[in-house]
């Protein structure tokens, strides 16, 4: 095989500098075939996140006490919502919680906090003296 490094080239190398770039194509084509298998699987195997959780289920999870877990939600540290009598909590919502280390609710989108800082912003006046 010819060295690549070189810009001394010659016709007569020609068919050899394409057999080695059609080999080279060949082993990336390969290995984004063996890329595209493997994220394939882990999409398919991957279950959403996104699934309601009982409080039981909730304790077990975040390996939490129930009365602690009733403190936490009533003060509204740990996000959930109340229907009726029971909550309910999202798995991928206390993940969120858990990996932001603060208190209060899950990570709000972008547009959610834009529209936050919209609705807290006060016009002032232009009362003239």
């Amino acid at each position: 095989m010819i060295d690549m490094t070189t810009d001394e080239m010659t016709f007569n190398d020609v068919p050899q500098v394409v057999a080695h770039v059609y080999n080279k194509v060949e082993r990336l084509e390969t290995l984004i075939q063996n890329l595209n298998e493997e994220l394939r699987k882990n999409v398919l195997t991957k279950k959403s996140d996104h699934t309601p959780m009982t409080l039981d289920e909730a304790c077990e999870f975040l390996k939490m006490k129930k009365s602690t877990m009733y403190y936490k939600l009533g003060r509204g540290d740990i996000p959930g919502t109340r229907s009726g009598k029971y909550y309910i909590l999202f798995k991928d919502e206390l993940i969120k919680w858990i990996e932001s280390g603060r208190n209060g609710k899950a990570h709000l989108t972008p547009e959610e906090e834009n529209e936050l800082i919209a609705l807290s912003h006060r016009r002032k006046s232009k009362r003239t003296l």
